[in-house]
């Protein structure tokens, strides 16, 4: 029996993906973690150490893993209390405790993630772990689980003890053994027998991205039941399965409005509009209009007082203001990166967004959330910040009641969607042209951005503004053809 614990867990969620894994790596389409991402895993995987303070560490070497289970061996056999990244060999297994700490007569497991919860493939992981460990006669006594308590408050220096809560699930873990054997029993021989028959499923992205998909959806059009708006994930798969195409789910399934007219106007390639709802959604507008977008970023590790873990922090905003003769001005905030936003972004937007009219932002519910939070952090500002929030315009509301829809939309409201299908000759409206394309690209600079050399940050902070803005002006040029239609 021969196989690595990174084997195990892939061929836990698709025994195709680790048979093309060994065989057609030329298929692979490796994933896009970003550095960020990976950052914060080690960052908080470091500093879960001081919960367990004192210990030796095991280098890293991916090209003598034997190596580091005979100083794992040695450092057991010293007397050691604690060992970070305890790293052990059996049978072709290859695993590493992010943690091992000496309990009495055996030793306590601990596993450290970045997540708030246990999730079950942290499970399979661990158990894979208790197996190999127990192979090489090393006594435990428990497995553990260290994830983040996102109800910690910070205040002060961080208190480890309190950012992190240890969750036992050596009952569970114990529990899997005979299914860690009955799963090696069954995965073993699929690396070198014939490629396994397994149709697309929710376990394409369930628990992980597979970086095979890209092979194995080679078939399914850019256009799909996979894109019909809100169905879940079991009844797209069943009705592909089935064979039913975008072109005729209408007569195949039971859908609902959104998803039927989706569907009709995907294959007439008609443009349906409303003008009476257009008309009134747009007599809800009080001029001036003020066109408002957050950027928020989070931290696993609060880095500012009165922080929570993996709280939305907002630390940007684009504001265009329309008047009612046309005239268009805008306004902008980027926080300094090495202090806390929340403030400062706060006095600004006060001063920057009229103090009457109608506030306009897309998916309103984020902007209004964030606002609340803010008036929460600061009591002398709790009244102007919620006399904001009853001037709120939503401008999905004419897209999610069918005031417009548009076949290029494939069943997204988003305005990622919206503004190329409504727009889509116009380079100066297109996402792609930008160093920053999204939300997600925009959290992870700005976290970065403490990192980084003084000309790429100056740089950075660029496209981020650059990015926020489009955001607000897509909500004008949006609004402008609303108009154009009624």
């Amino acid at each position: 029996m021969s196989i690595s614990k990174s084997q195990y867990i892939r061929g836990l969620q698709c025994e195709k993906a680790l048979w093309l894994h060994k065989h057609r790596p030329d298929l692979r389409k490796i994933s896009q973690q970003s550095d960020m991402t990976m950052t914060t895993g080690t960052s908080v995987g470091e500093l879960a150490r001081d919960l367990f303070p004192d210990g030796e560490s095991i280098e890293f070497d991916s090209k003598d893993f034997q190596g580091m289970a005979q100083k794992t061996k040695e450092l057991i056999e010293q007397g050691v209390k604690t060992i970070y990244e305890a790293s052990f060999s059996h049978d072709g297994i290859f695993v590493m405790c992010d943690i091992l700490h000496r309990d009495g007569d055996g030793w306590q497991m601990i596993e450290v993630k970045s997540a708030t919860n246990v999730k079950e493939y942290y499970l399979n992981d661990i158990a894979m772990q208790w197996y190999t460990l127990s192979r090489c006669n090393i006594p435990l006594s428990s497995a553990c689980v260290a994830v983040i308590d996102n109800s910690y408050v910070r205040q002060g220096d961080i208190e480890v003890n309190k950012l992190f809560k240890i969750i036992d699930v050596t009952l569970d873990i114990q529990s899997r053994q005979e299914d860690v054997i009955s799963n090696l029993v069954r995965l073993t021989p699929i690396i070198d027998g014939e490629m396994p028959k397994v149709l697309i499923g929710p376990q394409c992205n369930d628990p992980f991205g597979c970086d095979y998909i890209d092979h194995c959806w080679s078939d399914v059009p850019s256009v799909s039941v996979f894109d019909l708006y809100r169905l879940n994930s079991k009844k797209k798969f069943e009705a592909w399965h089935s064979g039913v195409s975008i072109d005729d789910a209408d007569k195949k399934m039971s859908l609902t409005k959104i998803q039927r007219l989706q569907v009709e106007s995907y294959r007439d390639k008609h443009i349906r509009i409303d003008p009476k709802k257009i008309e009134q959604f747009m007599e809800r507008l009080v001029y001036p209009l003020a066109y408002f977008d957050f950027e928020t970023f989070m931290d696993a590790i609060p880095r500012f007082d009165a922080q929570r873990p993996y709280q939305q922090m907002p630390f940007q905003y684009s504001l265009h203001i329309e008047h009612i003769d046309g005239d268009l001005e805008h306004r902008e905030f980027l926080a300094d990166e090495h202090y806390d936003p929340r403030r400062a972004l706060a006095e600004k937007m006060l001063e920057d967004i009229p103090e009457a009219g109608s506030i306009i932002a897309f998916n309103q519910s984020f902007e209004i959330t964030r606002i609340k939070e803010l008036a929460n952090s600061f009591s002398d500002l709790t009244e102007p910040l919620l006399a904001l929030i009853p001037r709120f315009v939503d401008l999905i509301d004419p897209f999610r009641s069918l005031a417009y829809y548009h076949p290029n939309f494939n069943g997204s409201f988003s305005i990622k969607s919206v503004l190329p299908a409504m727009f889509p000759d116009n380079d100066d409206l297109s996402y792609k042209k930008l160093g920053i394309q999204n939300g997600g690209m925009a959290m992870e600079t700005y976290a970065a951005l403490l990192y980084m050399e003084p000309e790429l940050r100056a740089q950075k902070r660029q496209e981020l503004l650059e990015y926020c803005h489009l955001d607000t002006l897509a909500m004008v040029k949006i609004v402008g053809k609303l108009k154009e239609m009624v």
